[in-house]
């Protein structure tokens, strides 16, 4: 680590507390501070979720709660530099409030122990603008911790660049997933992102200022760009085509955030406060952690290096591959199905149908909304479970589904066009059994829609026990 110019004192590393261990800049963090000689003691309300990072049989792991008092002061006992790395990032309750409360807490807190410093990470915002809730908290808990007894350095940072920052999976899977989009103009506005790995380095370096430094920090990589270029840069970087964007004045930052949340796996609660500080021009207005720390060894990272790092431990996204084959699958079915039904045909007219069968209407009112289901909770399904690395079980369920679209599809051919009832009665229940199945498939990759294909299931089954009545009838 680079000491600082304003003592000639050698630097000795102490004890370090981290807090948000679990979380991405916490969990990188930790082996860059045990790499940089400090002993390392990390904060988590479950120890168990600790266990399996690399390091952790080389730090103190205390089990606790940053809004107890008594499991803060156990925490920072003995500690020389705290690191608060708490964000609220869903919606719920009283953000502001909560996030003030919770700092004000650490900070009485790491003054009782007597913690020598606290380092926190913020966001970069202009000065005078009117912040979203999300931003303007993050902004009050640093000047919390700045108001505090304790010297406090408060980084601030627009757009963190690597894989697992939510800021970069949204950029990410943006540019991946839309060809072509529909955007604010305000993504026209400048944004200074930053490499994760210089992120990395301001924060080791903020632990061995100068015991007057009590102060704010820009931090950020060497170049500015609007959220539109870092888009093409990221698909250029990538093989990607240019993507087609179109700006409209009209989408809010609550529309755009959750535009992302059903466009990208980021959250529309997570997305919101993501989304409200590109409603502003972020860029450095000072380097002076620079001066103190010094620049990294091999310099600032530029935004097409740090794509590519990032995306070479980033599992692949294949969504739009999914939403086009699924989608096109999907279709042809119906589409098949369409063709060969021929309700006004004399052979149907002929059969003997049971007196609870729908009128012809209702099938293709039901089927419709049907198909579109299947679509988009396929889609869904096979985005999570990818996601998550769950590739096994998203092969898993792309089988299922071209099984169950090529029995859907084959029921109307055989009742139709081949005219053998009972036939088309046993394959409307074998693909009763598959929409089943696919149903119980989506429910176990969890999600929002996870009970989307239950009304497809129920519809199939009484398809199917129709069918067989027919068949009964017209033996």
């Amino acid at each position: 680590m680079t000491t600082s110019t304003a003592t000639s004192t050698p630097f000795v590393p102490g004890t370090v507390l981290v807090t948000g261990a679990t979380g991405y800049i916490g969990g990188l963090l930790v082996p860059r501070l045990l790499d940089a000689g400090w002993r390392v003691r990390a904060l988590t309300r479950s120890a168990e979720r600790l266990r399996s990072a690399e390091w952790a049989d080389r730090v103190e792991i205390v089990e606790g709660d940053v809004t107890s008092g008594s499991d803060l002061r156990a925490a920072l006992s003995g500690v020389d530099v705290a690191y608060y790395l708490v964000h609220s990032m869903d919606g719920g309750g009283d953000l502001a409030r909560r996030d003030r409360e919770l700092a004000e807490g650490f900070a009485t807190a790491a003054a009782d122990e007597g913690v020598s410093r606290i380092v926190y990470l913020g966001g970069l915002h202009p000065e005078g603008a009117d912040l979203s809730v999300h931003l303007a908290s993050r902004v009050e808990v640093g000047q919390v911790l700045l108001d505090a007894p304790v010297p406090a350095a408060v980084l601030q940072a627009a757009v963190v660049l690597g894989d697992g920052s939510v800021s970069f999976d949204m950029l990410r899977h943006l540019t991946e997933r839309l060809p072509a989009m529909v955007a604010p103009q305000w993504l026209r506005n400048r944004i200074q992102p930053i490499a994760v790995d210089d992120a990395l380095h301001y924060l080791v370096g903020a632990a061995g200022l100068p015991a007057e430094v009590n102060r704010t920090f820009d931090i950020g990589g060497p170049e500015v760009l609007t959220y539109e270029e870092m888009i093409q840069r990221f698909a250029a970087v990538n093989g990607l085509h240019r993507r087609l964007i179109v700006g409209v004045p009209v989408l809010t930052p609550w529309l755009a955030s959750h535009w992302v949340g059903i466009i990208t796996p980021v959250a529309a609660d997570v997305a919101k406060p993501l989304v409200g500080s590109l409603v502003h021009e972020v860029v450095r207005r000072e380097q002076d952690l620079d001066e103190l720390v010094g620049l990294p060894a091999h310099g600032l990272i530029g935004f097409d290096d740090a794509v590519r790092r990032a995306m070479r431990t980033a599992r692949p996204d294949h969504v739009l591959r999914d939403v086009l084959t699924v989608t096109a699958a999907t279709i042809a079915s119906a589409a098949t199905g369409g063709v060969a039904t021929q309700p006004d045909s004399r052979w149907y007219r002929s059969l003997d149908l049971p007196s609870w069968q729908p009128p012809p209407l209702a099938f293709p009112l039901v089927w419709t909304p049907l198909y579109a289901d299947i679509a988009a909770s396929s889609v869904a399904t096979l985005s999570r479970l990818e996601a998550e690395g769950r590739g096994d079980e998203a092969a898993a369920y792309r089988r299922a589904l071209w099984v169950n679209l090529v029995l859907n599809t084959g029921w109307s051919v055989v009742f139709w066009r081949v005219r053998r009832p009972t036939l088309a009665a046993l394959e409307a229940g074998v693909l009763a059994v598959s929409s089943a199945d696919l149903a119980r498939r989506a429910g176990a990759a969890g999600g929002r829609g996870r009970w989307a294909l239950v009304p497809y299931a129920a519809w199939t089954a009484f398809a199917a026990a129709l069918s067989t009545a027919i068949a009964r009838r017209n033996r």
